[in-house]
Formats: structure tokens, sequence, C-alpha cells
């Protein structure tokens, strides 16, 4: 078997697997948590789950970028940017939004403003990522 063969084989598999989770996490986890926890726990375990959710993005985003390199350089590209939103989204956004929301449960009436903007962005870079994918799981098996 030739070897862009191969690193076609596996970046569909990894961008269909990290679809797949993206999906799971955002469509059934998370609502799930807040449905039936209770808001501070919830909140905890959410704040504990999401560093490595950002992890597994990044990783697996990666690892398609690597092997789209040689195989789809569009798809490369994409998977790149998915890739920085993962990185951004964990080091930079999370720790703000984090932050933030520790203000507001400490009474800080002006720190919802961050914190909800802050928020708002960090769910549409993931929204925007989840679109991506799935447009390059679609474009990689049509």
């Amino acid at each position: 078997m030739e070897i862009p063969h191969l690193l076609g084989i596996m970046s569909v598999i990894t961008v269909a697997t990290l679809f797949g989770s993206m999906a799971f996490f955002s469509c059934v986890i998370a609502p799930l948590v807040f449905i039936e926890l209770d808001a501070e726990t919830a909140g905890r375990f959410i704040r504990r789950l999401f560093p490595w959710y950002y992890v597994v993005i990044a990783a697996l985003s990666l690892l398609a970028t690597i092997s789209f390199a040689f195989t789809n350089h569009i798809s490369a590209v994409i998977m790149g940017l998915v890739f920085l939103g993962a990185c951004i989204s964990r080091e930079v956004l999370m720790p703000r939004i984090n932050h933030w929301r520790d203000e507001m449960i400490q009474g800080n009436s002006k720190a919802e403003v961050s914190f909800n903007r802050l928020h708002r962005a960090s769910v549409f870079i993931n929204g925007v990522q989840l679109i991506a994918v799935f447009v390059i799981l679609l474009r990689s098996i049509l």
C-alpha cells in the first residue's frame, strides 16, 4: 500500500474521530452534566473536563494537519486552524473565562459582561471548528 493512500486513510479516521468526539461532547456530555448535576458541581466538573476536551481537539487536529499536509493542502490548512483555535481556547480564553466566572461567584457584578463575552467567543470558536471538521470529513469521504 502506498504512503499517500495510508495518509489519506489516517486523515479520514482522525477527522471522523475528532468530529464524533466534538459532537458527542457538545450535544450529549455538556448538556447532560448541567441537567443531572447541581450548578456548583456541574461547574466544577466542566471546568476540569474542558482542558482535556481541548487537548483532544488539539491532538487530533494536529495529527490530521500533518497527514493532510501530504495529501490535501487546503484540508491541512483548515485543520491547522482548528488546532490553533483549540490552543487559543485552552490557553487564552479558558483561564480568562474561569477568572471572570470566579469573580461573578464572589459577587463582582461587572464580571458578568466579561464572562459572557469570552464565553460567547469560545462557543463561537467551537462551533466554527465543529463545522470546519464536518466539512473536511465530507470532503474526505465524498
